[in-house]
């Protein structure tokens, strides 16, 4: 997968990586209190204790921090994804898809910057990757660890897990706007929605959707 690559050089020492951490944290700060139009990379700069030039030295504009902090919030989310995964503990792929939920639900109230940012939208639409939408990339990681996990099918996988992705973003950015902590009912709907729309395409673990054959095709009543 071709990622985007913000940074004009990485940080060798360990002292430039944890100042490149500083303007990440300091960006996140200032778009929850500003907004992303009204972040600056002086703010940035000012916010992170380091020179702008310094700043400059790492990134080539404001886009390239915030594309820089977007990919980092995709780390961290798909790391505490993966942890409860490999805890183990889901009887079904669904409660796994629910942990899903979870994860980004946590991230939106704890994670400084991410409730404004989410995964880039708000930026571009293919901040992630230059060759598909962000959405698109959550909805490839995700079905890898439902691969791996519960031996569901890639190809199967594709289409309903982009478009479960969209249908959950909508609904879940509707408990935010209804709640800042997310209205937890909306969000309940948002499992809902995707457990029943995931049910009729991906089916039991190992076996066919309901009814359909792998190839899509519905089976034949007896």
């Amino acid at each position: 997968m071709s990622t985007a690559a913000p940074l004009r050089r990485r940080p060798v020492q360990q002292r430039s990586a944890q100042r490149v951490e500083r303007m990440l944290d300091a960006c996140a700060e200032l778009i929850d209190e500003l907004g992303h139009d009204g972040v600056t990379t002086t703010l940035i700069a000012e916010r992170a204790g380091v020179a702008v030039g310094s700043l400059y030295q790492f990134f080539p504009d404001k886009r390239a921090v915030v594309q820089a902090l977007t990919l980092r919030n995709l780390d961290r989310f798909l790391a505490a994804v993966v942890e409860k995964f490999e805890a183990g503990g889901f009887e079904h792929w669904w409660d796994a898809v629910d942990a899903v939920i979870d994860t980004y639900i946590t991230m939106h109230r704890e994670v400084p910057g991410f409730g404004r940012l989410h995964f880039g939208d708000v930026v571009d639409p293919r901040l992630l990757d230059e060759r598909k939408d962000n959405n698109a990339v959550i909805a490839e990681r995700i079905g890898g660890l439902l691969t791996e996990h519960f031996g569901l099918p890639p190809r199967a996988l594709e289409l309903p897990l982009a478009v479960a992705v969209e249908a959950a973003d909508a609904v879940l950015n509707l408990a935010f706007r209804r709640d800042p902590r997310g209205a937890p009912e909306i969000v309940a709907e948002a499992k809902a929605l995707v457990r029943d729309y995931l049910s009729t395409r991906i089916g039991e673990p190992g076996g066919t959707p309901n009814g359909q054959s792998h190839r899509g095709e519905e089976l034949p009543e007896d």
